[in-house]
């Protein structure tokens, strides 16, 4: 979904949604702000308008006729109004690896180019156990990270310990 409220806004629509006990996702980043001068670290949202809402349709649409600053987001190329959605399975595997590391690197799909995907692995054990994809590379990093993909979305890049990946074909 989409959250057209401005990114200031005392109540965005993340936590409007989760008053309303919606089950609702939104990716965030850690940044410095000043606060009556002094700096202060927080938490925002790495993309403002991105909500990933776990709902039905017939559920969702009395809240966004009553919301006009909240829309679906709709699928580009698609049939006529259908909104994006992303596997159940998917999500609740991009979210289980943010969870795991205190620093998760989030790329839009635009960002991420060939020269950045390493070589595939898998991790066997530890938080991250089964989980399959590219080790990414960014210049100046010594840290490993695996990319998990949401595929047109959005991608993270977590942090893995390097006695857990194994190398595949």
């Amino acid at each position: 979904m989409r959250d057209l409220k401005r990114s200031n806004a005392k109540v965005p629509a993340y936590l409007l949604l989760a008053s309303m006990q919606v089950e609702v996702f939104t990716p965030m980043k850690w940044v410095l702000r000043i606060r009556a001068g002094k700096r202060v670290r927080e938490q925002i949202p790495f993309i403002s308008d991105l909500l990933f809402v776990h709902d039905t349709a017939e559920a969702l649409n009395p809240i966004v006729s009553k919301t006009p600053t909240l829309q679906y987001r709709y699928r580009k190329g698609g049939a006529y109004c259908e909104p994006v959605t992303v596997p159940d399975r998917d999500m609740q595997r991009f979210i289980h690896a943010i969870g795991t590391t205190e620093s998760p690197r989030f790329y839009l799909p635009e960002e991420i180019t060939p020269s950045m995907y390493g070589r595939r692995i898998r991790i066997v054990g530890g938080p991250l156990d089964g989980y399959e994809g590219s080790l990414i590379t960014t210049r100046g990093s010594r840290v490993k990270r695996l990319l998990v993909e949401l595929p047109r979305l959005l991608a993270v890049g977590v942090e893995v310990s390097p006695e857990y990946v194994q190398v595949v074909g």
